[in-house]
């Protein structure tokens, strides 16, 4: 088991280029099973949900080739049209190569992701938006679905990205015209959309609510570069908020991150926004201030991704900033980790109440997800003394090499084997 040791209190200063979308690359890898000849991808980031991802295209008979952050899928041997559970929980979006695999082939065996549990969940948006375009979708001790998408109305209940991805995907490998409405608005479905037209399709309203799919043309294979990761992005700079000093970020779209940035200026650090890079600066001697309520939402809302980092910087903050967290029940499992660490903070339900603190302090603390394990490591940077941070796995899910990011920085980070 590996784990980190952060050991806090110096500011960070640099400039780093932010790694490739683990939200954009999924799907685009997903719909690579589109495609009719081999397609390269440039700024992959090396993750272990990509791993997963590439595993699956394996299994389903794609010839797949990675070197560095170049990825190279030829999908003209895919015949399989199941995904094993094991490889299906091996990946918590798995679930978005349902809707290719069926174009593609005209059926698909999968069993839940991630262990789904019976009754009212997400997966519901995916499984309508399939039978909304003429499939025929039965539920057996896994999900199989049988039928080739002839287009239609797709009225999704909630914006989810996972259910947009997956109709976009369908409704490109089907036949006739398909409309999307109430479809989440997220940059990652922009990056998709510009993937899927490079080959020829025909995708058009990403960044609205109505996305308007023609099915029935044939993609070529072609070259597409991956967008920056603004999730990571939002975490280097949670980090250097709680640890003071410059950062520099390039390759990221700031307009993808203007409620966080909007967050950190009203905090009292220094923004700035240019089309090649985002700034963010706090020098000594000026302490975060909390911030009017944080209220999480879809874009182009405050992100849910972002919460945890963003909160562990205003942990240690002057005055209070109330969260509201919208999107999910269980995104505060962070919060009893940063506890250990010396913060304040009460939830209740959706609401966390952060009463901030000087500085907060050095300690064992255990990654339970994600974003959780970015904030912790965030938090960490800004306190006093050394932080342990175990449940790396979270970790490298979607933070390809955490510790040599912030290392670039001036952080001192060291992974070690416990």
């Amino acid at each position: 088991m590996s784990v980190m040791y952060i050991r806090g209190g110096m500011p960070l200063e640099g400039e780093l280029a932010v790694h490739g979308a683990k939200n954009s690359v999924l799907p685009i890898l997903a719909a690579c099973l589109l495609a009719k000849g081999p397609v390269t991808l440039t700024n992959c980031p090396q993750l272990t949900d990509v791993t997963a991802a590439l595993g699956i295209l394996r299994h389903l008979g794609c010839q797949v080739e990675q070197e560095g952050n170049t990825i190279v899928v030829d999908p003209t041997g895919a015949a399989g049209s199941a995904i094993s559970e094991e490889q299906m929980r091996s990946m918590r979006s798995s679930i978005i190569f349902l809707g290719p695999l069926l174009a593609r082939t005209g059926e698909a065996h999968l069993s839940y992701p991630g262990g789904c549990e019976l009754g009212p969940r997400p997966i519901d948006l995916h499984l309508s938006a399939i039978r909304a375009m003429g499939c025929y979708v039965t539920e057996d001790q896994g999900i199989h679905c049988q039928g080739r998408p002839v287009g239609g109305e797709v009225q999704l209940a909630l914006p989810s990205v996972g259910a947009t991805e997956n109709a976009i995907l369908c409704a490109v490998g089907g036949m006739g015209q398909t409309t999307i409405t109430n479809a989440a608005r997220e940059p990652e479905i922009g990056d998709l959309q510009s993937f899927l037209n490079s080959l020829g399709a025909s995708v058009r309203g990403a960044g609205s609510s109505t996305i308007m799919v023609e099915g029935g043309r044939p993609l070529s294979g072609g070259t597409f570069r991956i967008m920056g990761d603004r999730i990571v992005a939002a975490t280097l700079l949670s980090a250097a908020a709680a640890a003071g000093g410059r950062v520099r970020l390039r390759g990221v779209d700031w307009r993808h991150l203007a409620t966080v940035l909007s967050v950190f200026h009203q905090a009292g650090c220094r923004v700035e926004s240019r089309l090649k890079y985002v700034e963010l600066e706090r020098g000594k001697g000026m302490p975060l201030r909390g911030v009017p309520t944080i209220r999480t939402a879809p874009y182009p809302g405050f992100p849910t991704d972002a919460q945890a980092p963003v909160m562990a910087a205003l942990a240690a903050s002057q005055g209070c900033t109330l969260f509201v967290e919208t999107m999910f029940d269980s995104r505060y499992r962070h919060v009893s980790e940063l506890i250990r660490m010396g913060a304040d903070i009460t939830t209740e339900g959706r609401v966390a109440l952060v009463r901030g603190m000087e500085r907060l302090h050095g300690a064992r603390v255990e990654a339970c997800d994600l974003r959780g394990g970015g904030a912790l490591a965030a938090a960490a940077l800004g306190a006093e003394g050394t932080t342990v941070l175990s449940g790396l796995r979270h970790i490298d899910r979607g933070y390809e090499g955490l510790e040599k990011m912030l290392c670039s920085l001036g952080a001192d980070v060291e992974r070690r084997e416990a």
